[in-house]
């Protein structure tokens, strides 16, 4: 166990807040490894306050990342006030852009639409897709919400757009060319970006 809150990955640093998740991804590295590259351990002894990740990330260099990414081992939007919270004040100190790494399905989280809270503070949502439908993505990902959560990502995404200059639907190579290709549909279908994520384990 560990307090890994932030971590490098390219030029992007990277927050670790939760190992709290909704999924429970067949694929995850999680279950393979306790950390990413040089990370080192990200099974959190506990969820860090607000004040202990701002006080990791003033002692990082931010100007010198192109990113900062909520995206750890957990679901980071199970913190949705929280990384508003954070954001706000990484915003009035920093240019840095703020991307969410996300699965979709903080409106069921909090039984309600957050959507609208991400206006102004995040740049860029990229949401997990990983599969062309239902019943493929509930296989794949095993959600505490069953079948709701394919379709709440889908709207998700849509209403991300309202508020988020940038919103990315991707999928892990680990399923087939064909189903790629139908997710990209998906996605060109509601108008966001597609990106192929390639499975680190």
């Amino acid at each position: 166990m560990s307090m890994t809150i932030t971590y490098e990955v390219g030029n992007s640093l990277y927050l670790n807040i939760t190992n709290r998740c909704s999924n429970n991804c067949s694929f995850c590295v999680r279950t393979k490894a306790d950390g990413v590259g040089n990370a080192g351990n990200l099974w959190l002894d506990r969820e860090p306050t607000v004040d202990e990740i701002i006080q990791a990330l003033k002692e990082r260099d931010l100007t010198k990342y192109q990113e900062l990414v909520f995206c750890g081992y957990g679901e980071p939007m199970m913190r949705t006030p929280d990384i508003i919270e954070i954001c706000k004040k990484i915003k009035t100190d920093y240019q840095i852009p703020i991307r969410i790494n996300t699965n979709g399905q903080a409106n069921l989280i909090f039984e309600q639409d957050i959507t609208p809270l991400l206006q102004g503070w995040v740049d860029t949502v990229s949401i997990s897709l990983n599969a062309s439908n239902k019943d493929s993505y509930q296989a794949l990902c095993r959600s505490v919400y069953g079948d709701a959560a394919f379709d709440a990502l889908i709207e998700f995404a849509i209403k991300c757009k309202e508020y988020v200059p940038k919103v990315i639907l991707t999928v892990v190579n680990v399923i087939s060319p064909e189903e790629i290709k139908t997710c990209r549909a998906i996605a060109d279908k509601i108008g966001v970006d597609f990106r192929v994520r390639y499975y680190l384990a």
